[in-house]
């Protein structure tokens, strides 16, 4: 027997005939007409090879088939009804929900702890999983639901998927504290005199500091390639190499940094992504909220930090 093709609604008609044992009332419970439950009885007797009621002086009385499977039918509908039910409404400090998430090792460090302050507070059970997905496979991997959200530059234009500014920051050349170049102000010959550490996610391609400099027909020396900030900040301590990074990342490791002394390099923003058919789901919303609030906390702190300095 073969239930991948069988229609859930056939249990529920079960369900009532069993309760009712007359297909008139079982149909009245259900919503259809008693042909139509005739006829959903019809199908079950054809997938299970059994008459499943017998019809009596006392209406349909169950066959043992039916006895059977009437207590995994009954409980499999439960759930299903429970599922439904929590997908229309969540309550954090009841939910084991797990939410998947990409994003960057910079993203982690500076939302992932705040974050876990505020769910133990409020959502106690919830995991999060943070990885780093492909950026052109974000759209697929949100529409197939194994990620909920991302955390990402504004890259993704796919019509199915929604998104909000979270942050926005600038780059600036970082240095180690100490640095024989650690002062007020690089000249663009100084900048260019550096050895350079590019981070980036992808094999190749250039960063928006190169592009800059490519439109200026000059081109900056890079020695390292790496995807994560925190250990290319571990190899700026020991050496003289520079980062071009978010001011955001230089002031929270300790590191030098000034003005890039090129003017033609955008902000940074960060948004964040989630499908389209996820919008209205409570529990992505909830989520989103928190996010987005989060954020605007860090932003502010550090904004209040900056005027107080």
């Amino acid at each position: 027997m073969n239930l991948n093709k069988v229609d859930l609604n056939l249990f529920i008609v079960f369900d009532a005939i069993y309760s009712e044992a007359n297909l008139t009332r079982a149909g009245q419970i259900v919503g259809i007409t008693q042909p139509a439950v005739s006829n959903a009885l019809a199908r079950l007797r054809e997938t299970f090879n059994d008459p499943l009621f017998v019809r009596t002086a006392q209406g349909m009385v169950p066959t043992p088939m039916a006895q059977n499977i009437i207590g995994p039918v009954r409980n499999a509908l439960q759930q299903l009804r429970i599922s439904v039910q929590e997908s229309r409404t969540f309550n954090p400090l009841q939910a084991n929900k797990t939410y998947r998430i990409s994003m960057t090792d910079l993203t982690e460090a500076l939302v992932l702890p705040p974050l876990f302050q505020r769910l133990r507070r409020l959502a106690p059970n919830v995991v999060i999983e943070s990885m780093l997905a492909r950026r052109r496979e974000t759209t697929k991997e949100l529409a197939a639901g194994r990620l909920d959200f991302a955390v990402d530059v504004p890259l993704n234009t796919d019509p199915q998927v929604r998104h909000v500014k979270l942050m926005e920051d600038r780059y600036v050349c970082a240095l180690r504290k100490g640095h024989p170049l650690a002062k007020d102000k690089l000249t663009l010959e100084e900048y260019l005199s550096l050895t350079h550490i590019h981070i980036s996610s992808r094999r190749s391609g250039l960063g928006y500091i190169d592009l800059a400099l490519g439109k200026m027909g000059i081109q900056r020396r890079i020695a390292l390639r790496s995807q994560h900030y925190l250990m290319a900040s571990t190899v700026m301590q020991s050496t003289d190499m520079a980062m071009t990074v978010p001011g955001r990342f230089a002031r929270r490791n300790d590191l030098h940094y000034v003005e890039l002394p090129v003017s033609d390099v955008p902000s940074l923003e960060t948004h964040l992504y989630w499908h389209e058919s996820t919008d209205q789901d409570p529990a992505n919303r909830w989520m989103r909220e928190q996010l987005i609030e989060l954020c605007q906390l860090i932003c502010a702190r550090e904004k209040a930090e900056q005027q107080g300095a």
